[in-house]
């Protein structure tokens, strides 16, 4: 069975929302949709509080004064309705972030031309990257990079591999799952509308062996297409997208390099799904299916939610227990505890986690044990990563292999010391970002 070096196999906590078939979560009296919701150059508000938008209506734009405005990805409108702020509100990510907020007039108004359908096989690849890029699509795995920025690799790094991930190797999370099962034959034609954007004559599925149902409706969904839908072993991080070019094509990606540089792009099902949305009928994206779970919760789902919901408003409709005392977005290994429920819903939110059964515990030095360097998927050495970042040694943390970590969680869930592992990681890199910066400033001014 395909797989790659390293990894192991946390409990996975799918079998109370894998059964549960996807449905759509009643839309807020109002929205937030912040500025940031990708990686890369922030949008600028194009409206103004008393304004009146549509559904589908464009509210934030890449900044046209910044050089990099290629990388990022605009925001529409979630629902129809006014205008109420533009203002900085709560953000998953921690800071308060500049967003439009929504009231919902109920009427779900679309923006003219949207909606209407077309055949994407008179698109080239030109015009299937700029419905792309119009529809504001990121990736939707977590990452949230700008889809259209992925599908335009330089011209001397050709790709001619194709990569679907439908590992979902996260616990709990069983939202992509359900959109294979569910929506099959869409998710094959958007890696088929993905392939003649790059010209990639190889096209896999990965898919982990615990969701074999799901493998068989994608191969029939797949039959005479050429698309080879392959099972990986369960294995965290099977789902990381170097791990799955290892274990579906045997290529290795360099060292802080992207999977451009060996030919293969990688995107996520549901990502697949909304290209073909987009492709097909100028839908932009405007909502995301999300798994919400955990012993906190008593009726757990899969749910279509409008973007910019608070997470609030989801918990309320999967009845939450009483005791919860952590609330994730994403999945629990490299997911984002929140503080606040008032925070909302994003492009890369996989999942609402609420959780009872959360402990705490007291780390201590490291006892040179090595489990962490058996699990890192990436060939690390946690343990001398972390032990450099804790004494805040600059030098060394540069001198360590710590830019090629994506932060996968597995080192300090395997620690039997308890060690904050990923938590010294994101502290390392912003010294060495912080380092940069100085570095930088200091030769302009010289």
């Amino acid at each position: 069975m395909r797989t790659f070096p390293g990894g192991f196999h946390p409990h996975d906590h799918k079998e109370r929302s894998k059964g549960q078939a996807i449905r759509c979560l009643p839309v807020p009296a109002q929205v937030v949709l912040p500025m940031v919701q990708h990686i890369g150059v922030p949008c600028v508000p194009t409206v103004k509080k008393g304004d009146a938008v549509c559904l589908g209506q464009v509210v934030g734009t890449p900044d046209p004064e910044n050089p990099r405005r290629f990388v990022s990805a605009r925001v529409h409108a979630s629902v129809s309705g006014e205008v109420v702020a533009v203002e900085p509100r709560p953000h998953p990510f921690g800071s308060p972030v500049l967003s439009v907020v929504l009231q919902n007039d109920g009427q779900d108004t679309w923006v003219d031309g949207l909606l209407d359908e077309t055949d994407p096989g008179g698109l080239d690849a030109a015009a299937i990257k700029d419905r792309i890029q119009a529809a504001g699509i990121v990736g939707m795995g977590g990452a949230a990079f700008p889809t259209h920025v992925k599908l335009s690799p330089p011209p001397d790094k050709p790709i001619d591999t194709v990569i679907l991930n439908g590992a979902e190797c996260e616990p709990y999370l069983t939202c992509d799952y359900r959109l294979m099962l569910e929506q099959a034959e869409e998710i094959v034609e958007g890696l088929q509308l993905i392939a003649r954007t790059v010209d990639a004559k190889h096209l896999y599925i990965g898919i982990e062996a615990n969701k074999r149902d799901a493998a068989d409706v994608l191969r029939r969904a797949a039959e005479g297409t050429g698309i080879a839908v392959e099972l990986c072993r369960v294995k965290y991080p099977q789902g990381a997208e170097k791990q799955l070019i290892v274990a579906l094509t045997g290529r290795r990606v360099p060292a802080v390099g992207l999977p451009l540089e060996v030919g293969v792009v990688v995107h996520n099902v549901a990502t697949a799904l909304a290209i073909r949305q987009a492709a097909c009928s100028n839908r932009p994206l405007v909502d995301r299916v999300l798994t919400v779970a955990g012993d906190g919760v008593k009726r757990p789902a899969n749910l279509r939610v409008r973007l910019g919901t608070p997470i609030r408003h989801v918990l309320d409709d999967a009845r939450p227990r009483d005791g919860v005392r952590k609330i994730v977005l994403g999945g629990p290994m490299m997911g984002l505890a929140q503080h606040r429920t008032d925070v909302p819903v994003i492009k890369g939110t996989s999942g609402v986690l609420a959780l009872r059964a959360a402990p705490t515990h007291t780390w201590r030095a490291c006892i040179s044990c090595g489990r962490c360097v058996d699990a890192c998927p990436m060939n690390l050495l946690p343990n001398e990563i972390s032990i450099a970042c804790e004494a805040r040694d600059v030098d060394a943390i540069a001198a360590t292999t710590i830019l090629d970590c994506f932060e996968c969680g597995g080192c300090a869930y395997v620690c039997p010391a308890k060690r904050p592992i990923v938590h010294w990681v994101k502290f390392g890199k912003a010294e060495l970002a912080k380092r940069r910066a100085e570095q930088q400033a200091r030769q302009a001014a010289g």
